[in-house]
C-alpha cells in the first residue's frame, strides 16, 4: 500500500479572528476543527499526520490535540520558525507575521517522502474532500494535485474572505490567482478584482496535493521571494502563487479534484456558532460519531 501523508498548516495565530483558532473547539465533546480533518483523513487510508506549528505552543497543541490520536495516526510535528531562512537572509527588524504557506510546507521537508496533502489547520473539509485526494494518490498517480470548492460555499456572512480563484482546463488547474475582500452581493459576489462572479467558480481552499518534489521548488522560489519581498513586514509567500508560477512555467501539471462537501471555517469569531450547528447535523446524520476519538 502507498503511503499518505496530511501536513496540517496550524502556526498562524488567526490575526483576524484574535487567538489561536486552531485551538477552539466546535464539536459535543470537545472536539477541534483539526479533530474532524484528523478523523476523516484516517478513514480516507491516510497513515501519518505532520502538524506545522509554532514551538512555543507545543505543549498546549499536544495535550489538548495530539495526544487522543496515539494508536489511530502516526504523528509527527515541524515548527514554522521566523528565523528559518536560507543562507545570507535574515529576518527584517520588526517582522511579526510569519512567512505563509510556502514557507510552512518548507518546514516539513525532513519528514514527507511520500505524498501528502497539506490542508489550513482551521478549515473544515469534509469527509469527501479527503476521500477523493487519497484515492488519487492510493491509486498511484504521481502529480500535484488540488481539491476544488465552489465559492458560494465557501463564503462568510461576517465579512470580506481571500480565496484562490480558478480556472481550470480539461482537469488541470489552469490559473489560480488569490483574490480578497470576496462576499456576497445580491446575485452575485463581489471582489477586490474588477471581474464578474455568480458564485459557482472553483475556488482553491488551501487543499493541495504533492510529491516530495515541491519542497526543491519551494526551496528555490523562497530564495527568489526573499529577494524580491524578503524586507517587506507583511509580505507572505503563498503556495497558490507558487503552483501558478509551476503552471505557468510548464514545470508542472495539477490535476483538479472536485469536492462536493461544503467547506466551512473560522475567518471571523462570529463564524463559530455556524460551524458548531452546521457539525451538529453531521452528527445528526450519522457522518461523526458524537465522540470522535
Amino acid at each position: 500500500m502507498t503511503d499518505i501523508s496530511l501536513l496540517v498548516m496550524a502556526a498562524g495565530m488567526g490575526s483576524r479572528y484574535g487567538g489561536l483558532k486552531q485551538l477552539d473547539t466546535v464539536g459535543p465533546s470537545g472536539e477541534t476543527i483539526i479533530d474532524y480533518s484528523v478523523y476523516d483523513a484516517i478513514q480516507a487510508g491516510f497513515n501519518k499526520v505532520v502538524f506545522i506549528i509554532r514551538k512555543d505552543f507545543e505543549d498546549e497543541f499536544r495535550s489538548q490535540i495530539t495526544d487522543k490520536y496515539s494508536g489511530k495516526i502516526r504523528v509527527e510535528f515541524a515548527f514554522q520558525d521566523l528565523h528559518d531562512l536560507p543562507d545570507g537572509f535574515t529576518c527584517p527588524e520588526g517582522r511579526k507575521k510569519p512567512w505563509g504557506t510556502g514557507h510552512a510546507i518548507l518546514a516539513a521537508s525532513g519528514m514527507i517522502h511520500e505524498p501528502f496533502v497539506a490542508i489550513n489547520g482551521d478549515d473544515f473539509y469534509g469527509r469527501e474532500s479527503f476521500k477523493v485526494v487519497a484515492d488519487y494518490y492510493l491509486s498511484g498517480a504521481d502529480d500535484f494535485s488540488m481539491v476544488a470548492f465552489q465559492l458560494d460555499k465557501t463564503l462568510s456572512t461576517f465579512g470580506g474572505v481571500t480565496r484562490g480563484l480558478c480556472t481550470v482546463k480539461e482537469g488541470k488547474l489552469d490559473t489560480v490567482i488569490e483574490t480578497g475582500e470576496l462576499q456576497r452581493a445580491g446575485q452575485g459576489v463581489t471582489s477586490d478584482r474588477n471581474i464578474k462572479l455568480d458564485g459557482s467558480e472553483p475556488v482553491s481552499m488551501n487543499v493541495w496535493g504533492f510529491t516530495p518534489v515541491v519542497f526543491k521548488y519551494l526551496r528555490d522560489m523562497f530564495v527568489e521571494f526573499l529577494h524580491d519581498e524578503g524586507n517587506k513586514l507583511k509580505s507572505e509567500y503563498l503556495i497558490p502563487s507558487v503552483v501558478n508560477e509551476l503552471i505557468q512555467s510548464g514545470r508542472e501539471d495539477v490535476h483538479v479534484l472536485r469536492s462536493a462537501s461544503s467547506w466551512f471555517g473560522v475567518t471571523y469569531k462570529d463564524d463559530r456558532p455556524f460551524v458548531m450547528e452546521e457539525i451538529q447535523k453531521l452528527i445528526d446524520h450519522g457522518t461523526y460519531p458524537k465522540q470522535l476519538f
